[in-house]
């Protein structure tokens, strides 16, 4: 029986994807629920499962769009391949036990003659009796590795750009042209919030399976400061700015295939455990290109943290609708005034993009200091920014 594999909808509106990167061969044995390809959409990448256990048969190259909807493979159930069925045994194209002359596929055919490959250059896996794009594409690296050291080379390479690259390029320039964005900056003392991690990262990790991490607080801080400056968590529909009644965290992260912005849903109701795990879950599955549509709707506000990279100091771009993004930095050990005297402490500067058409400069500043007071002195957090020496003191 033959099941056609095809292309699932990853969300509304979208009607067309870019199939990113085959993970088996054709005329491979597959197995049920084994992921077989990877699509990119203009919002995120996703895996497709093989349905059954069989032999699949590639329809669409790597690169090419198709429509949703559309079949980019076959799978013969119940069939096996001969490699499957043997242990692969690596021999040279010229020995007697592979001697029968292989299948070269009419692109690897192509590419051989491009590059004035021989049959009995290219080592075949015993029991293949199939010469692959990808073993022509392995053997020229291999035999590049061998040379580059004594050559100089003045080749370009070109790759064809991602659905979702496209997408982020085309949000980013519009970000530009259609906000009036404006960054504030400000520097924080992290010695606090180094201390607690120091202190507590052990026993927090035992506890609930994950470290204490930075964007946790920085998170809970965020979540704080907005119920004193709701205008940094609205947006702009129309002709109305929408204040929504709670917080929906950004945090973006680097992906293999770009940059993609999962969200922390109804922030403002977890605590920074609850934080930290969510975040550790959504890094996991970016990095491993399993960020879904769902997990990326919406957001109120966005969090990027470019000292993981080294960043000293930048302005992050927004995220619309949203009308303000926090960026974080590098901590680095400086010399600051503390009482009249110098003192090494680790500090951080902080920028605060935001949409100046709706955010005013005393909103943005007075948001951003609030960050900076709740870092420097976590335990305000517990009080939502009161002084807990006054609340023990009931003044």
């Amino acid at each position: 029986m033959t099941i056609d594999i095809r292309v699932p909808s990853p969300g509304e509106s979208i009607t067309q994807v870019q199939l990113a990167k085959w993970l088996v061969s054709d005329g491979e044995t597959v197995e049920k629920d084994q992921e077989i390809v990877e699509i990119d959409s203009d919002k995120a990448s996703f895996p497709i499962a093989a349905p059954v256990d069989g032999v699949i048969k590639i329809l669409v190259q790597e690169g090419e769009n198709v429509a949703v909807g559309a079949a980019i493979a076959t799978i013969e159930q119940g069939k096996t391949t001969a490699k499957n069925a043997a242990p692969a045994k690596e021999v040279p194209l010229t020995s007697p036990v592979a001697r029968n002359v292989p299948i070269v596929s009419p692109l690897a055919e192509k590419i051989m003659q491009e590059n004035k490959i021989k049959r009995e250059e290219i080592k075949l896996v015993t029991g293949e009796k199939r010469i692959t794009k990808k073993d022509i594409e392995s053997f020229i690296k291999s035999k590049k590795q061998g040379t580059e050291s004594h050559q100089i080379s003045r080749e370009a390479q070109r790759k064809k750009l991602s659905t979702l690259r496209l997408k982020v390029a085309e949000r980013l320039v519009a970000v530009k042209n259609e906000t009036a964005m404006l960054t504030t900056f400000n520097e924080v003392n992290m010695r606090a919030v180094l201390d607690i991690k120091k202190r507590f990262n052990d026993p927090f990790k035992e506890k609930f399976g994950v470290g204490i991490g930075l964007l946790s607080f920085f998170t809970k801080a965020v979540t704080l400061a907005l119920k004193d400056f709701p205008q940094v968590n609205s947006m702009i529909e129309g002709e109305e700015q929408v204040i929504p009644g709670f917080v929906d965290i950004g945090i973006a992260v680097s992906a293999p295939k770009g940059l993609v912005v999962p969200v922390i849903r109804n922030a403002e109701s977890l605590s920074l455990a609850e934080i930290e795990i969510r975040i550790k879950e959504l890094a996991v599955k970016a990095r491993e290109n399993r960020i879904t549509i769902d997990d990326m709707k919406g957001g109120t506000f966005t969090i990027s943290n470019g000292g993981v990279f080294g960043s000293l100091l930048s302005t992050p771009i927004l995220n619309p609708p949203q009308s303000a993004i926090l960026g974080l930095h590098k901590i680095q050990d400086r010399p600051v005034a503390v009482d009249g005297k110098v003192e090494i402490h680790p500090m951080m500067y902080l920028a605060l993009s935001y949409d100046h058409r709706i955010v005013d400069g005393r909103e943005s500043v007075s948001f951003l200091v609030k960050i900076k007071e709740y870092i420097e002195d976590p335990f305000k957090m517990l009080t939502e920014g009161e002084d807990p020496i006054k609340i023990l003191l009931d003044l």
